[in-house]
């Protein structure tokens, strides 16, 4: 999976149009720290006809672009890749923040992944505010930011929380997840997160892993259904989860390891081995004359 500067933004607005949806009204709006990806971005949402756009270069943290009536501006949808745990970030100012956005604390100096999350957070619409981020696994564990996810946790923000497999992107072998959050739930998702394993849903090709259709839909439809599915996604009550101290691990919860049916006791296994063992010197020296000859 190659990053296409924009294309968080752009494959959001050709998906509706090739859904035959109407795309040309949808305001899109994005930051960039990078000179050239943030110039790339305009460029490409001018080669796709989109019209109706405002990528602005400037750091996220420091200096959010996107305000109104001196407050971040709120959006419906936010998509979003920041920089991993990044550690040159200046946490002094966000203990002050003059935009409210430490709403759960202050993260630690060398990750500002919460950071960014609670910049999301507040840049979302109170009534139907919907965001997918992409991050590493461990900002769902990370004991460093417990008390922070723990209260994410407890405002019921998490719809859903989806593993995703290895080598899906260019020079990195890492496994990524998405943090899927919405700020008022419909009735029958309030008090529950759907946790979906996807780890095995990939398709090795060498080195790189790559999400086929199948895989898509697959993740999708168990979102959608918001259901149970062995092996696969399982709903979670706020409580079990606020019990394992807010860790949102996926293992925890839903296990992509193949179950064992027939399992041996040590005796058995040993018996085994020490029967293979003589075999295997019954077997070599007839080894040794095939090779001799």
């Amino acid at each position: 999976m190659q990053k296409t500067p924009g294309g968080l933004l752009l494959n959001y607005a050709l998906h509706l149009k090739e859904e035959g949806k109407e795309y040309r009204t949808l305001k899109l709006y994005g930051q960039e720290i990078n000179l050239i990806t943030s110039a790339i971005a305009r460029m490409n949402m001018f080669m796709h006809g989109i019209e109706e756009f405002s990528i602005v270069r400037g750091d996220t943290l420091a200096h959010p672009a996107f305000l109104e009536n001196d407050e971040l501006q709120k959006f419906n949808i936010i998509l979003a890749n920041p920089p991993y745990s990044i550690k040159s970030w200046d946490q002094k100012s966000f203990e002050h923040d003059p935009y409210g956005r430490n709403v759960w604390g202050t993260p630690p100096k060398g990750c500002a992944d919460y950071a960014f999350q609670q910049h999301i957070r507040k840049s979302l619409n109170t009534e139907n505010g919907r965001s997918v981020t992409l991050w590493p696994h461990g900002i769902l564990f990370r004991d460093a930011e417990a008390e922070m996810r723990i209260k994410m946790i407890e405002n019921d923000l998490v719809e859903c929380v989806v593993g995703l497999g290895p080598n899906l992107f260019y020079n990195s072998p890492m496994e990524a997840c998405l943090l899927i959050t919405r700020t008022k739930k419909e009735k029958h998702k309030k008090g529950k997160v759907l946790i979906i394993n996807a780890v095995k849903e990939v398709k090795q090709d060498k080195t790189l892993a790559i999400l086929e259709d199948q895989h898509i839909k697959k993740i999708f439809e168990a979102f959608k259904e918001f259901k149970d599915r062995d092996g696969f996604c399982k709903i979670v009550d706020i409580e079990e989860i606020l019990s394992k101290k807010g860790s949102l691990n996926i293992p925890l919860y839903v296990s992509n390891v193949d179950k064992i049916e027939d399992q041996k006791d040590f005796s058995e296994l040993y018996t085994d081995w020490i029967e293979s063992s003589k075999n295997l010197k019954q077997s070599m020296p007839k080894l040794f004359t095939s090779l001799g000859q």
